[in-house]
């Protein structure tokens, strides 16, 4: 029911109407008119009107009183992050799967609340379990209330303990969410920790982080084609990315009963004995080329015969055979020109430090390269410049599939989906410092970032199905304002849940999320006792 204005001839009138539903079409009624607007507001009625009504509208008055400073507030809470990653945990059946690998353990405590509350602070907030029993004080997660830190510490443990059995389930669960896995894209990176050494898997190693003096871990991830996670794989700090790759192909082959498939990975993942494993396994491969590691491609790729073909503006593809060797050339024109921009700035920079004598050039590796030393003085080496600018935008696979070049260039960048996602995992989801003796327990907080990862996948791709391409952290920042403040008036308490801001609305809408009511009655203030939401998730 509402109120509009209607014109009839030279004058306005005021009027009440209702919809109603006359079978599958909605009409409206007019309940009664009012009088002409004018004299109503000549004669002051509108006024009286809506201060007679407002004696009956409770509700507005105490968001009124709220926003005036009027009411206590009793206590306020943070919904929007259960709120919508609840609704993905249960519709991807997260739930249902910890339970039933539950069935039968007698903890004294709800396992499956502690897992689905790590997740939800590695999504919103980097930092240990510690820190996450912390957010929890803030936000509202339904069936956590009585969860402690040495529950966490456990549910971690039982998690690690039970990593693979849940992500065959989640993919059994969900597989017709997996539209192809002819390709899986896999990489792998090094968390670094500052905590406890866990029994074996914090080694020292290469750190991709520049951080070799902390012991690490290497994690991998298995993607499929339009970048969901699929598995993730912990190992020990000082393993190496080739090693990481043919215990994947194989247990991936074995757990998701992948036939067909090829295998999509960066260029640490080469080295002519994981190729020679991967064509013995009969695995179909993209694999990047360290090209100025590997002979044959400086000196016979790059510089073999034969025209580019475009199939981007920034994409230009050329194949090349040597023996029974495939290889795919790529070429991005705007690449080569920064390329040999940022050339050309170091070599002023090295013409400037040779005005200043050798020590200058000393440990700067960028500067190495195009460095020569010519009886007993060090000088630009231009044959090393020359030899250099071949590079110049350009990359390199070596692939054994039968697919044509361009589509063998389009499918290695979608590996960028898989950098993205460890760079997501470095920084939005970032999970130091831990604090596990145990490996287990290490394997869990790890996890806890894949499943988090999860949710983020599922929600982005149910916003992109709408035409809603938003920042994620836009989207984690007005999650964070939704929230319902308990208040005390004239006896009774009450919900009220904030203004929706920003890009809130949509992702509630996209997560398929009912919005709650600005407003909830609690009843009397004796019989509320301690506060309790009445939402469920």
């Amino acid at each position: 029911m509402f109120v509009r204005v209607k014109r009839a001839g030279n004058y306005e009138y005021l009027q009440l109407v209702e919809n109603h539903r006359e079978g599958k079409q909605t009409r409206q009624r007019i309940v009664a008119t009012l009088g002409r607007l004018d004299r109503l507001h000549a004669k002051g009625q509108v006024d009286v009107l809506v201060r007679s009504l407002g004696r009956f509208a409770e509700r507005v008055r105490i968001q009124e009183a709220h926003k005036n400073g009027e009411l206590e507030a009793l206590s306020t809470r943070r919904i929007g992050p259960a709120l919508v990653f609840g609704r993905l945990w249960k519709e991807l059946g997260i739930d249902r799967i910890l339970d039933h690998h539950l069935a039968g353990r007698k903890f004294q405590f709800d396992v499956e609340r502690a897992i689905f509350a790590a997740v939800v602070h590695r999504l919103f907030e980097s930092g240990s379990d510690r820190q996450g029993m912390r957010f929890l004080r803030d936000v509202d997660v339904p069936g956590t209330q009585e969860l402690g830190l040495h529950h966490m510490y456990r549910a971690m443990a039982w998690l690690g303990e039970n990593q693979e059995k849940i992500e065959e389930d989640l993919f059994h669960l969900n597989r017709n969410l997996f539209t192809s896995l002819e390709l899986v894209f896999f990489d792998t990176t090094s968390f670094y920790f500052e905590g406890e050494v866990g029994e074996s898997l914090g080694e020292y190693g290469h750190s991709k982080d520049h951080r070799s003096d902390l012991h690490q871990v290497v994690v991998g991830a298995l993607l499929t084609q339009d970048g969901r996670p699929l598995s993730c794989t912990i190992s020990p700090g000082n393993s190496s990315d080739a090693k990481a790759l043919l215990p994947v192909v194989d247990r991936a082959k074995e757990r998701f009963g992948l036939s067909k498939v090829c295998f999509v990975a960066d260029r640490g993942m080469v080295s002519t004995s994981v190729i020679e494993s991967l064509e013995e396994r009969d695995v179909g491969y993209i694999l990047g080329v360290r090209m100025r590691r590997v002979r044959e491609v400086g000196e016979k790729v790059l510089s073999h015969p034969g025209r580019y073909h475009v199939l981007e503006e920034n994409l230009h593809v050329k194949e090349v055979n040597i023996d029974d060797r495939r290889y795919i050339v790529c070429y991005n024109p705007d690449q080569a020109k920064k390329d040999a921009r940022d050339r050309e700035s170091i070599l002023e920079g090295i013409e400037k430090k040779l005005k200043q004598g050798t020590k200058a050039l000393v440990g700067n590796r960028g500067f190495r390269r195009y460095l020569t030393a010519k009886k007993d003085a060090v000088g630009i080496s231009y044959e090393r410049v020359k030899a250099e600018a071949r590079y110049d935008g350009k990359w390199v696979l070596r692939t054994n599939t039968d697919l044509p070049a361009p589509e063998v260039a389009l499918q290695y960048k979608h590996l960028l989906t898989v950098e993205r996602f460890f760079r997501t995992a470095k920084s939005l989801l970032e999970t130091r410092p831990i604090f596990h003796k145990t490996d287990l327990t290490i394997t869990g907080h790890l996890f806890v970032s894949f499943l988090a990862l999860l949710l983020m996948h599922e929600l982005t791709q149910r916003l992109n199905t709408r035409g809603w391409k938003l920042e994620w952290a836009d989207i984690l920042r007005d999650l964070e304002t939704l929230e319902e403040v308990e208040v005390r008036h004239q006896g009774k308490r009450y919900l009220l849940r904030t203004p929706l801001k920003g890009v809130c609305g949509k992702v509630l809408q996209g997560a398929r999320v009912a919005i709650p009511p600005p407003v909830t009655p609690l009843g009397k203030e004796e019989d509320c006792g301690a506060k309790t939401s009445p939402r469920t998730l």
